[in-house]
């Protein structure tokens, strides 16, 4: 799963559960080339799994900047606070249908994440405008 600073989802590569994630780190960074022109400085952020030369050449070689978790020493995002791709993803589980997902066709499950997607987007941006944006008619608390 790609997502931006705020944990809202900006792309994802479909594999099976049993599936390693290094090796799907490729076509997952393939997708930032069709969201259009980004700034210069990337970081990317992986957890310890990714702790590889295969990662840091594949990062290097597509000139983005990588933070990667190192193995056996803590993350540097401590527990206070959640990685967004972990927030993400528990979003993504709150829709019931995409934690037990039984389809074969893949296009049905792209087309319930991309659902998902368009829902944990607009919540995101309302949650934010929410506490950035000011109105008069505006409501003195949340409904």
């Amino acid at each position: 799963m790609l997502v931006e600073g705020y944990g809202i989802p900006l792309g994802r590569v479909l594999a099976p559960a049993n599936r390693n994630d290094s090796p799907l780190l490729a076509p997952t960074l393939d997708l930032l080339d069709d969201l259009g022109p980004l700034p210069d400085n990337i970081t990317v952020h992986l957890d310890a799994g990714y702790d590889s030369g295969k990662t840091r050449d594949l990062l290097e070689g597509r000139d983005l900047i990588g933070e990667i978790a190192r193995k056996g020493v803590k993350a540097p995002v401590q527990a206070t606070q959640r990685w967004h791709i972990e927030r993400t993803n528990a979003w993504h589980n709150a829709f019931t249908r995409l934690a037990r997902c039984y389809e074969r066709c893949t296009r049905v499950v792209e087309a319930f994440f991309d659902l998902a997607d368009a829902i944990i987007t607009v919540c995101s941006l309302i949650r934010r405008a929410w506490t950035t944006h000011r109105w008069d008619e505006r409501p003195t608390r949340r409904p």
